[in-house]
């Protein structure tokens, strides 16, 4: 795990090895046990080493091949590196090192970029210069784990594992970028390529990005696709389910440091925890719970230590738990916007102070996201697609459901330059369908396989650029073996039904009775039925059918209580650093309804705190801690 850079010169200029150094050294964090830059004439490219497997210098990167042609710097991990280190030596390539590195080199070399990314189970952002044909290319891991930013500015191109390495470039000026906003307000996360960074681009998931001095293309070489489930009986479907769950688990501890996991108290956390912990012994695990004292009403039942606890028992762990209060949202709100940069979904504070704990003690931590997303964790986000089997329905339904913050009557109000965006909105939200054109409409179970598609291209990628960020910033890996490459597979042909267990319910509810509050939404949580059959004889029973909940802080109580004087201080105060692109006055409403009770306001003050702080940060140069950049 690492970080990386480069800059490439399409005019044949030559790059400055101290700009690269500065760009490199801006990723410190990412990788405190080595460091490495190449540079060559109109490219260069450089590296920050987090040591977890072949911990020896050999294995330092920038890496090339023994004839000069190939240079990589790679960011990730590669769970299935020994099987192709087989495959390459059988194909005469002589190994130098035991590093998945040089594994991704030789595949690279020997099989080209595009068939090495398709055979690699893993996670990997990784620039690769090819000498010979003077081509560089950006390749981002088909579940886009591992990020890579492009930003481009004439004839100079630079890419980095966070916008960090292209703020420590001397030309590089930070500008909102306005389209970006409007889109990080209305679904409290960005759909588009784009960042709130002006220019500043992110390579997709599952993308090659081919750069020449003529020019660059983007080639999608994976996607997923839920339009093809293939009949499977139940049982047969439970089995094969635990077995590529176990040998996903398996593969992703593969380590020559010490593995821990997060533990939530939900399902899949536990699920991991139960089958890794026979294999690591005293396995450490790390919870996140919160003060509760003044805390009322449904986020009283916010605290999942008790049931992280009791999965901790059943395994034999060694347990942590991080308790967080009320105060520590002032003082991590600084650090999680430096760290996190471009603003995603909601309070993920808890995230950096978790990882914080974990990094104590390990430099990898298994999590269980992807679950929900992959086997139908969230039921209740499908109801409202039944109602017709229209493509134009479904779009215009599910579109006013993930509009999270505001809609557009609320745009207008809120941003100075403010208009009717909901068109624009609109084409943003029927973008992320436009890799899956082919989807069938012509039934239920399409719908939800449409909405699964949708989770995973956004609300998941959302997550795991959450994850990335803010345990990179305490030198922690996260590893995901629910996003394993069969598992995955898996899981796209199983049958709705399957990940369902009352579809036939769901199917026949009254929808007036949902939405006049007749019938809970959280009544259908009846999600990964298949998932948890295959888990009986492996996670406690009472967190296997308990109710989902996700990982949510009481943010409600908070914001009204012990940080009232914060959001006012923050939002409502003079002199704001936000104050040219939002409006006050919509700012004091948003306020003054949270704090009445009239409206639980929270996402959309916590988004607007951040968004304050990331102008205060990137725009003022205030650095956590209190400073400013040099």
């Amino acid at each position: 795990m690492c970080g990386i850079a480069g800059l490439f010169h399409s005019d044949g200029q030559p790059v400055s090895p101290d700009i690269l150094a500065r760009m490199r050294d801006a990723l410190a964090h990412r990788g405190p046990d080595g460091e490495g830059l190449f540079a060559d004439g109109h490219v260069g490219l450089c590296h920050r080493r987090l040591s977890i497997i072949d911990l020896r210098s050999i294995a330092n990167q920038p890496m090339q091949s023994s004839d000069g042609r190939w240079t990589l710097v790679f960011n990730g991990e590669i769970y299935n590196h020994l099987e192709l280190r087989r495959e390459l030596e059988g194909a005469g390539w002589a190994f130098r090192t035991r590093s998945d590195t040089e594994v991704l080199l030789a595949a690279c070399a020997l099989w080209g970029v595009r068939e090495a990314a398709l055979r690699l189970n893993g996670m990997a952002a990784f620039a690769l210069w090819d000498a010979s044909t003077k081509t560089l290319f950006l390749v981002r891991d088909r579940f886009g784990v591992k990020p890579l930013y492009v930003w481009r500015d004439g004839h100079r191109l630079a890419f980095a594992s966070e916008i960090k390495a292209f703020i420590a470039h001397p030309d590089f000026r930070v500008r909102v970028n306005k389209s970006a906003l409007r889109e990080y307000f209305t679904f409290q996360n960005m759909f588009r390529s784009h960042t709130m960074f002006d220019g500043v681009m992110q390579v997709p998931a599952g993308a090659i990005v081919v750069v020449t001095q003529s020019g660059q293309r983007q080639d999608k070489y994976w996607d997923f696709d839920f339009s093809r489930p293939e009949p499977i009986d139940e049982n047969e479907a439970v089995e094969e389910l635990e077995r590529l769950l176990g040998a996903a688990v398996r593969r992703q501890l593969i380590s020559d440091v010490p593995v821990g996991a997060y533990l939530s108290g939900g399902l899949d956390s536990g699920a991991i925890v139960s089958l890794a912990a026979p294999s690591v012994p005293r396995m450490q695990t790390f919870t996140a719970g919160f003060e509760m004292s003044r805390v009322h009403g449904i986020e009283a039942t916010f605290d999942e230590r008790r049931a992280a606890e009791m999965v901790a028992c059943a395994n034999g762990t060694e347990h942590y738990e991080q308790v967080i209060n009320a105060g520590d949202i002032r003082w991590a709100m600084p650090r999680v916007v430096w760290h996190l940069e471009d603003l995603r979904l909601g309070m993920s504070y808890p995230n950096y102070y978790i990882a914080r704990l974990a990094s104590k003690f390990v430099k990898v931590c298994l999590s269980g996201a992807g679950g929900d997303e992959l086997f139908g964790g969230y039921p209740w986000r499908y109801y409202r697609i039944f109602r017709s089997l229209d493509r134009a329905d479904f779009l215009k339904n599910y579109f006013q459901f993930w509009q999270r913050l505001t809609t557009s009557t609320d745009r207008a109000d809120m941003f100075r330059d403010g208009s009717d965006d909901e068109e624009e909105m609109f084409g943003v939200f029927t973008s992320v369908f436009a890799d899956a054109d082919a989807m069938p409409f012509s039934s239920p179970e399409d719908h939800i396989g449409a909405s699964l598609y949708f989770e995973c291209k956004t609300f998941l990628s959302g997550l795991l650029l959450v994850g990335d960020k803010l345990s990179m910033a305490s030198g922690l890996e996260e590893r995901f073996p629910f996003l394993d490459n069969e598992l995955v597979d898996f899981a796209m042909r199983l049958p709705v039904g399957h990940k369902l267990s009352d579809l036939g319910r769901m199917l026949a509810i009254d929808e007036d009775a949902v939405k006049k509050k007749v019938i809970a939404e959280e009544a259908f949580d009846s999600g990964k039925s298949c998932l948890r059959r295959a888990l009986i004889d492996v996670v406690p029973e009472e967190v296997r059918y308990r109710k989902k909940q996700g990982f949510s802080s009481p943010e409600a109580s908070w914001l009204r209580g012990e940080n009232a004087d914060y959001v006012r201080d923050m939002l409502l105060g003079p002199d704001l650093a936000s104050a040219d692109y939002i409006s006050g006055d919509f700012s004091r409403k948003v306020v003054a309804d949270h704090m009445s009770g009239e409206k639980n306001n929270r996402l959309l003050i916590w988004s607007l705190l951040s968004f304050e702080q990331w102008c205060r940060t990137f725009i003022n140069g205030e650095r956590p801690g209190g400073g400013l950049s040099s």
